[in-house]
Parts: C-alpha cells; sequence; structure tokens
C-alpha cells in the first residue's frame, strides 16, 4: 500500500482508491529505469524545509534557469517534484507539457496554500 492510497475493506471485498490531494495522475504511463509510472506521490510536500528550496534554487541555478519567482518557474517545481518523489529529474524532464504542468500545479498549489 502506498502513503497515498486509501483502503477499505468493506463485505464485498478490498477497494483502493487514490488521495487526489498527494497524488498526480498521469496522461500516460512512462517507462523510467524498467518502472512503469502513471502516477506521482506528492504526500511528502509537507517536508519540504528552506534547505530543499535553496538546494532547487541553486541546481536551477546551476542549468542556467532564471525566475523572479522560482516557486511558480516549471523547472524550479519539477526539482521539487523530484526531491520529494525521490524521483531523478530526469523523469521529470520527458513528461509530456501536459503531465509537466500537473506537476507545477500541485507544488506550486501547495505552496499558495490552494491544496
Amino acid at each position: 500500500m502506498k502513503a497515498n492510497e486509501i483502503v477499505e475493506v468493506k463485505d464485498t471485498g478490498v477497494s483502493v482508491t487514490v488521495d487526489e490531494e498527494t497524488t498526480v495522475v498521469l496522461s500516460r504511463t512512462y517507462q523510467f529505469e524498467g518502472k512503469e509510472i502513471s502516477q506521482l506521490d506528492f504526500s511528502g510536500m509537507e517536508n519540504v524545509t528552506a534547505d530543499n528550496l535553496i538546494k532547487a534554487n541553486k541546481m536551477a541555478a546551476a542549468a542556467g534557469a532564471a525566475a523572479i519567482l522560482p516557486e511558480q518557474d516549471l523547472y524550479h517545481t519539477l526539482l521539487i517534484g523530484a526531491e520529494v518523489t525521490g524521483l531523478p529529474i530526469e523523469f521529470f524532464k520527458q513528461l509530456k507539457a501536459r503531465d509537466a504542468i500537473k506537476v507545477k500545479n500541485m507544488v506550486t498549489s501547495f505552496f499558495f496554500g490552494e491544496a
């Protein structure tokens, strides 16, 4: 069982649903390092610290990215996504645009209290 799954045991069997507040369901299943990934667990967002943000800022700057509001910058939010999910940034860079924006929205919504 994953941290973002809600499991209910009923007389008719076991029901597993995804916690929509902490899960990004991708538009497709991605193959990455021998794994199939169709959703991302962002339940770790509560554990992000200022140190994680500083690290993401430094990584983005080293990659040549510059943003006035880094918490709204796509690359910066993908770096945070990598930190939270434990997947490398290379996974996030291969996402189709629609899925990359889903990740960005998850991260920015958390930062701005909308999630």
